[in-house]
């Protein structure tokens, strides 16, 4: 009944547990957005992470371990994503063989193409184009290059964390092992959204769409015709997210508590990548990836200078980026949502049609399916945003004895405190 008690305490109830949830998450340690905004171990105070030492091959080894169990082994147990040596082995070896074809083919294979070609560079040029201004399609053998580039990225992104990132944390007095690695995850999210984010400003840049000019998504559809550098440039970025997904689908990093929220971006945004390519809306793509990347590189440094007690900086970045992600996670995502609903239309009638062989997919409901990743990225943007204001909130009202607090770090709770602090 509409008067019922039962229902006015469950009315009660619903804000109560959104409220709690928050709550929950804020204080969450763990969590990927709030947890490295709690407050920090004071350096050079924590405990001492013991020297890492080689497993004897009767002893299993922790599946986020970097420890290699020998080329093979890594291989067969799909831990080469984690480890940079093996990585790199594969990546070699493809190489090579390549740069073998090269040589040895005018000699043994005159004519025919190299097969590994597709695994390093992008494949399906289209034909009669000039070399001075090629243009490139899509094509089966992209997987091929996304493949070779998610073990890339593997690569890359353990050489940087555990070789870069962990003597800058080191140098600045972290010691505890859950915090290096969390100081490398972040160390590496800025180098990656930054470079992505300046790659993805110069691509828009020689297109119609700069700065989203959103009938241009439109206008003369099917953009089937690629320059060579926004293909790479889209692959690249599609390998990036298949990577991270593959990482936390196989537990190949140590657990976060907010994963399936992790889950749930990345497979939308693999949704998103992969659909946009797929049907040659290439132009949004880029717009969604600019709009994701600049934030995510301020996000993570400031979580940086959060763990190095910056103050500060840190204060200032997190401000800066908190009008960054309103403007590009929000307010451009929302131009384009309001483009994909009263700009639809804007297409050529010729292209509203489902043929394949022409590059046009555009009948009246895949309005809906562009439609729909575009909300359900927002809706995590949302969630997040509210977050993100919940520690602004948290940081304007702390008091004095808060600011000063030395409790143990989030991520690094569960490690023995039973040695005392030891120089490197």
């Amino acid at each position: 009944m509409p008067g019922s008690p039962e229902r006015g305490k469950f009315e009660k109830s619903r804000p109560g547990a959104i409220q709690t949830s928050l709550d929950r998450i804020e204080a969450d340690p763990a969590h990927h957005l709030a947890g490295p905004f709690r407050p920090q171990t004071p350096l050079g105070n924590g405990t001492a992470s013991p020297p890492p030492v080689s497993p004897r091959r009767s002893e299993p080894v922790v599946r986020w371990s970097s420890e290699s169990r020998g080329f093979w082994d890594d291989i067969k147990s799909l831990r080469w994503v984690v480890v940079p040596s093996s990585s790199l082995k594969i990546l070699l070896i493809v190489f090579v063989l390549w740069a073998n074809w090269e040589i040895l083919a005018p000699y043994v294979a005159k004519g025919l193409p190299n097969p590994f070609a597709s695994l390093i560079f992008i494949s399906h040029r289209v034909p009669g184009t000039p070399d001075d201004d090629p243009r490139y399609q899509k094509g089966y053998l992209d997987l091929l290059f996304i493949a070779y580039y998610i073990v890339f990225w593997s690569f890359v992104r353990q050489s940087f964390t555990l070789y870069v990132c962990r003597p800058v944390a080191r140098w600045f007095g972290i010691r505890k092992e859950a915090k290096l690695d969390r100081f490398g995850e972040q160390g590496y999210a800025v180098a990656y959204f930054f470079v992505m984010a300046v790659w993805g400003l110069r691509i828009m840049s020689q297109l119609p769409t700069w700065w989203y000019r959103t009938e241009h998504f439109w206008i003369d559809y099917p953009h089937w015709q690629m320059k060579p550098e926004l293909k790479r440039y889209y692959l690249m970025q599609a390998a990036y997210w298949c990577q991270q997904l593959f990482v936390l689908l196989l537990g190949l990093e140590k657990p976060r508590k907010d994963y399936y929220e992790l889950v749930a971006h990345h497979i939308v945004t693999i949704w998103l990548v992969g659909w946009s390519y797929l049907i040659n809306l290439t132009y949004i793509g880029n717009a969604v990836y600019l709009s994701m990347d600049l934030p995510d590189s301020l996000l993570g440094l400031s979580k940086l200078l959060n763990y190095i007690q910056w103050n500060r900086s840190k204060v200032t970045v997190f401000a800066v980026f908190i009008v960054v992600w309103s403007y590009f996670r929000h307010w451009l995502n929302w131009v384009i949502l309001w483009s994909v609903w009263y700009e639809f239309d804007l297409m050529p009638e010729t292209s509203k049609r489902w043929s394949p062989s022409d590059g046009v997919w555009m009948v009246w409901w895949m309005k809906y399916q562009v439609f729909a990743p575009l909300v359900l990225l927002q809706a995590l943007n949302l969630f997040w945003y509210v977050l993100i204001w919940r520690i602004a909130y948290r940081a304007i009202a702390s008091s004095a004895a808060e600011a000063t607090d030395d409790r143990s770090d989030d991520e690094d709770e569960g490690e023995p405190d039973d040695g005392d602090e030891k120089d490197d």
